[in-house]
């Protein structure tokens, strides 16, 4: 069922299997939404659209007129202008694929670099990661970006850091070799991925006829997804702001809640957006890092609360404490009240408890709110409620309380 063959003896996993699962799961996927579509009565319209004026669209020489036009055209892999870069693959070639590749390279340190690389490793695949910088995933908070380098190490996915690739050749065995801007060449890798970013897809849609010219970037719209054009609208990648697929969905829900549902201050919040990395292991994150809230608050305003433990689904394992795989997390807390800036964690299960963590922050939660919550044991999310030291905040210290009480006391007497 899950692509691996049945004989426990000699396990191998069947990637043109797991391809065909993943591809018919797809294909089902896409026939429920254009079921979900007719059944709305909504007419689905194949092929590329240009706008002829700001209330008319052609499509396949027929044109089409409406009040409302949104743009959720959303975005593409961006392929860098380098010597060879026909020989590579993007993230959508790395769902082309009908057989494992043996060696591959995959360059970039986002999201989406992490989360393939991190997949070839887990399936036997001898897997590079060309980073740019000392870390991936650095705007991220450290916590993240040091404890994922870490777990990419132990997991011996070989990372190259300062790597600026200038050039990817083929071999007369067809194996392909990267060059970087330092001389050092890298080879014999099957397949080289990029994943250097993506770039809205705004192309050939005669943009600039409408007065929304962006040069091949993003379309600038307000927090209500007007563009400067009125009756034209634009959310998700093409906007650039926060390029996450329930994002584009919250905002479309928002924009139609304004324009049809009597609503006429919805709009999208892109403040406290949870975000998850999958990550090996994966990673849940949300609001300011570290840095972020020092920048913003200052250092004397800032106070920070770690835990770094074993997740006990692996404490029967055995091996010694530090091979086995680590989970670590942080609360990132502001002002006299402690107020929750930013939550971050990596390890396993990291991916499902930040959802309902990320319904605290955005009701305004505190240090204090977190501590008087009662823990789930045995579980990991539980150290995020019990991390020390807890009831800092509580009331004034018995100190505090001291001196209240005595001035309260001495202005009576007055």
């Amino acid at each position: 069922q899950f692509s691996f063959s049945n004989d426990m003896k000699n396990v191998k996993f069947h990637w043109r299997g797991l391809k065909s699962m993943r591809d018919d799961y797809i294909n089902r996927l896409h026939g429920i939404y254009q079921q979900n579509l007719n059944k709305n009565g909504v007419e689905f319209i194949t092929g590329t659209a240009e706008f002829a004026d700001k209330e008319t669209l052609i499509v396949n020489n027929k044109k089409f007129h409406a009040k409302h036009i949104l743009i959720a055209t959303g975005g593409q892999p961006r392929m860098p202008q380098i010597k060879g870069i026909e020989h590579c693959i993007s993230s959508n070639g790395f769902f082309d694929l009908a057989d494992k590749p043996s060696k591959v390279a995959v360059v970039g340190g986002g999201y989406i670099g992490v989360e393939l690389a991190g997949i070839f490793n887990a399936l036997d695949v001898d897997t590079s990661l060309f980073i740019r910088g000392n870390l991936a995933l650095e705007r991220f908070d450290g916590m993240l970006a040091k404890s994922l380098d870490k777990e990419m190490k132990r997991n011996r996915l070989n990372v190259v850091k300062g790597a600026n690739i200038v050039g990817v050749e083929k071999q007369f065995d067809g194996t392909l070799r990267v060059e970087l801007e330092n001389g050092d060449l890298h080879g014999g890798y099957e397949k080289v991925l990029m994943a250097v970013g993506r770039a809205p897809l705004v192309d050939n849609m005669n943009l600039e006829h409408i007065g929304l010219s962006t040069g091949g970037s993003y379309i600038n719209v307000d927090d209500y997804q007007n563009t400067k054009t009125p009756g034209v609208y634009a959310l998700g990648d093409v906007c650039g702001k926060v390029q996450l697929t329930p994002v584009a969905v919250h905002a479309g829900r928002r924009l139609s809640d304004r324009l049809f549902g009597n609503m006429p201050e919805a709009k999208a919040d892109y403040d406290l957006v949870p975000t998850v990395v999958f990550s090996h292991p994966p990673i849940g994150t949300i609001g300011m890092t570290e840095s972020e809230a020092i920048e913003k608050y200052g250092t004397d305003k800032v106070r920070i609360y770690q835990s770094k433990f074993v997740n006990m689904f692996y404490g029967p394992w055995h091996e010694l404490p530090e091979e086995k795989p680590k989970t670590s997390m942080k609360l990132v807390c502001v002002g006299d009240d402690e107020k929750v800036v930013g939550l971050h964690c990596i390890g396993m299960g990291c991916d499902e408890m930040l959802q309902g963590f990320a319904v605290a922050l955005k009701a305004g939660a505190t240090k204090a709110h977190f501590d008087r919550t009662m823990a789930i044991h045995p579980t990991a999310s539980e150290e995020f409620v019990t991390m020390a030291p807890w009831g800092l905040k509580e009331g004034p210290s018995p100190e505090v309380a001291r001196r209240n009480l005595e001035a309260l006391q001495s202005q009576k007497q007055k």
